[in-house]
């Protein structure tokens, strides 16, 4: 599974423009509402505390073998611009290529739910110590700015959407599928009921090959196991072009095109 390290702004300092509370409280609330976003998705993480500092937190994530470094953050202008501004900046580190890739993708997923799509942007940097110094590919997200009384209510009133949001840009960079722990039965997108517990039965169906069963669902991506053709797979839920596949045990993505539904 993909690993995340999960780090919300240490910054209690910097208060919100009403003084509801600061933009260490407001990120941590959405890195709560994160988690079981996270755990359903199958995405392991470790996550910062607030009484630790940047420095620490650098280390912690460095210590570990992080597929992405996510941090957190609400903006401010500077003083002369101050409540002026809006718009939220996800920012990596400039010679990252997967840093940029990252936060290309979750900005332009950002962009489903921030009321002005057009002011969510990428931005490279080489000043940001928690994207220039961290071992892992890393985001810097900016969410909206928190001296702005529009953007900081926007906040405040859609904590969950953005941790939803959030969480589901990361499957998207991982390329596995988004599972929404709150969501009914009825209102999900698997092939048959719930992920965990509802399949149906496929067959390979491939010419002559052994089907490949993939860790993540990319032709580049590590292969688990194979299936020969005619060989039974418990079939959960597509994603693109891959199903999720379960083959003796061994639960990965196989090409769609490849698996053929078995009639009821």
């Amino acid at each position: 599974m993909p690993s995340i390290y999960l780090s919300p702004s240490l910054q209690e300092f910097n208060e919100y423009y009403d003084k509801s509370g600061s933009e260490e409280y407001y990120m941590n609330l959405i890195a709560d509402a994160m988690e079981p976003y996270l755990e359903a998705s199958d995405i392991s993480f470790v996550r910062n505390s607030p009484d630790m500092t940047l420095t620490q937190v650098i280390r912690e994530s460095n210590a570990g073998n992080y597929d992405l470094h996510l941090a957190l953050h609400s903006n401010a202008a500077p003083d002369y611009l101050s409540g002026q501004l809006t718009g939220p900046d996800f920012y990596y580190f400039t010679r990252s290529v997967r840093g940029k890739r990252a936060a290309t993708v979750l900005a332009d997923n950002y962009m489903k739910i921030y009321p002005d799509p057009s002011k969510v942007t990428i931005m490279p940097t080489t000043s940001l110590a928690e994207v220039t110094r961290t071992r892992a590919p890393a985001v810097l997200a900016e969410l909206a700015y928190h001296d702005n009384p529009e953007d900081a209510e926007w906040i405040k009133n859609n904590i969950n959407a953005i941790a939803k949001n959030l969480v589901e840009g990361l499957t998207i960079y991982f390329g596995i599928p988004f599972v929404d722990p709150f969501e009914d039965e009825e209102d999900n997108d698997n092939i048959n009921g719930d992920y965990e517990n509802e399949y149906v039965m496929g067959t390979v169906a491939t010419k002559n090959d052994r089907l490949n069963i993939r860790r993540y669902p990319s032709l580049d991506s590590e292969v688990l196991t194979q299936a020969p053709k005619g060989a039974k797979l418990k079939v959960y839920c597509m994603t693109g072009k891959w199903y999720v596949v379960d083959y003796n045990g061994v639960l990965g993505f196989a090409y769609s095109e490849y698996v053929s539904i078995d009639k009821e």
